[in-house]
């Protein structure tokens, strides 16, 4: 069965208050977006890597697969004005309707190759797969008149990427119109009446979104992550 990766990385990064954008930023010697395209090709050679980036940045992209001699294959699409247009722009880029997806965020260098791997042998059997974690401190739940409940957190899950699907469903998924509550490609999937299946994920494989993140992922580089 054919795989596929939609790398999503269309964001701009304002609250990292760098120069350029967070998955351009350097770490463990190259930009984090290299390191994420690494880790599903270490996956599996074979699987047809799509890097969904802003079309602005196209340019500053080649350079720097030049510059930095990057030469694993991958297809680049133009990202839209939100998430879930970026990942319906990537979707339309698989010309076949069978096979498996994993659907990524770009700057989500630090995910585990076992969970890759797990995502796709779950999402052949039972239709998607995505990545959580347990919580570690106690959850309470805020109230409109300000005040707060206890909530058992053995019943929630932190979720991550990559979510992974088989083609024809999301594909069939985001032919919906963009909904506020459409917050990951899972809730898009459950759209449908579909229910997602839960695999674990790795706790090192943070969202780098902010300064502290790339405190953190420095790190793990020096703890010979990759």
């Amino acid at each position: 069965m054919d795989k596929f990766a939609i790398i999503v990385a269309g964001g701009t990064g304002t609250r990292m208050g760098a120069p350029i954008s967070k998955q351009y930023l350097e770490i463990g010697g190259k930009p984090i977006l290299m390191h994420t395209l690494e880790a599903f090709f270490k996956e599996d050679e074979g699987t047809h890597l799509i890097l969904v980036i802003p079309s602005s940045d196209f340019g500053f992209w080649n350079q720097l697969c030049e510059d930095y001699s990057f030469s694993i294959e991958h297809q680049v699409i133009a990202g839209g004005n939100s998430r879930f247009q970026s990942v319906k722009n990537g979707l339309n880029a698989i010309q076949k309707e069978e096979g498996l997806v994993a659907i990524h965020d770009g700057v989500r260098p630090f995910v585990k190759v076992e969970v890759i791997q797990e995502s796709f042998k779950q999402a052949e059997i039972f239709g998607s797969a995505v990545a959580v974690i347990p919580l570690k401190d106690s959850l309470r739940k805020l109230t409109d008149n300000g005040k707060s409940f206890f909530q058992e957190r053995q019943y929630f899950r932190l979720v991550q990427t990559p979510q992974t699907f088989q083609v024809s469903k999301i594909k069939k998924a985001f032919e919906v119109q963009e909904l506020h509550h459409f917050t990951d490609d899972a809730t898009v999937y459950e759209h449908q009446g579909l229910q997602v299946r839960l695999i674990s994920g790795n706790p090192e494989n943070i969202k780098i979104t902010t300064p502290e993140d790339m405190d953190y992922a420095s790190f793990l580089v020096s703890k010979k992550f990759f």
